[in-house]
């Protein structure tokens, strides 16, 4: 069946990229309501925003969702994998600015809260996307790729040259609480000279070595250094989950992510439902269930250094 929470869950932060201070509720909604974010800093107009693939407008470094009238919400991949990977399907986002708050850079915080307020079936059944033939978009040498699976498993590849990052590859079935488990404590990363150079064009003006894993000449500088020695790739497959989260339903198929990031993960779902012979909605059984991210997840999931 299909989840909500049982009461709001309240976070406080800056935006990553405005700086700016913001406060964000996520609240128990009906069944079949999905996620919508509703700008309480606006008077007038429509304020409702859905968080779906259809929605996501051309953004730099994050994923960005708006309305027909042009009223938007930034930076929200986090806090879609932390819905996701708890299985809340769901849920009205209050929040009194444009961007998402970036709490430590990771979901963490998100999946804790929510797992403090906990959840309450509904009287529905999860609606998953089936994949029933392999779409795939490149860009360069970056590819998005999902196939048929009767689970959501995430393979994600990266290659820098920092020496830090290198080449990474991680997989996993996202069933189970694996994402609470593997994925949610990993924070977003970036190069010293790439916080220079979007600080210069007016972005990343909320960024510290607190709420990102910043890099330079093979170096970690933020203090406590990594989370986990493959903290990167687990942070692009969490902005995958985020993403793919946009299709309005958990999706049963294998996503394959080289070098991909949040725009081509949002070609590959353009892709998906432009063809109808790709994809099908399948209401799902509990044996079908048990196979979706966040499917019996609890807080003693959560990292134990957390």
């Amino acid at each position: 069946m299909q989840n909500t929470l049982k009461s709001a869950a309240v976070f406080t932060g800056l935006g990553l990229h405005s700086g700016e201070p913001v406060r964000m509720v996520v609240r128990p909604a009906a069944a079949e309501t999905g996620i919508w974010f509703r700008r309480t800093d606006l008077s007038a107009g429509d304020v409702m925003i859905p968080a779906r693939w259809d929605a996501v407008v051309p953004s730099k470094l994050c994923t960005l969702v708006a309305n027909p009238s042009g009223v938007s919400v930034s930076t929200i991949e986090h806090i879609m994998a932390a819905l996701a990977g708890c299985a809340i399907h769901n849920a009205i986002i209050d929040i009194d600015g444009p961007e998402v708050p970036i709490l430590d850079g990771s979901s963490v915080s998100f999946v804790d809260r929510f797992l403090q307020v906990g959840l309450v079936a509904q009287t529905a059944p999860v609606r998953a996307i089936r994949v029933l033939k392999t779409v795939e978009v490149r860009e360069g040498e970056a590819v998005a790729r999902l196939e048929p699976s009767d689970m959501l498993e995430i393979d994600f590849q990266i290659d820098f040259t920092e020496a830090a990052i290198g080449r990474q590859e991680k997989t996993l079935n996202m069933a189970n609480g694996a994402f609470v488990r593997e994925l949610c404590d990993s924070r977003t990363f970036c190069l010293q000279s790439d916080v220079d150079r979007m600080r210069a064009n007016g972005l990343a003006l909320g960024g510290t070595l607190e709420n990102a894993v910043v890099f330079e000449d093979g170096r970690v500088l933020s203090p406590g250094g990594l989370r986990h020695s493959d903290e990167p790739v687990r942070h692009k497959m969490l902005d995958a989950l985020g993403d793919l989260s946009l299709a309005g339903g958990p999706i049963l198929g294998r996503y394959t992510g080289v070098r991909a990031g949040h725009a081509l993960t949002n070609r590959l779902l353009r892709a998906l439902f432009a063809q109808p012979e790709a994809w099908a909605y399948v209401d799902c059984s509990t044996q079908t269930g048990c196979k979706l991210p966040g499917m019996g997840v609890h807080r003693g999931d959560l990292p134990a250094q957390l």
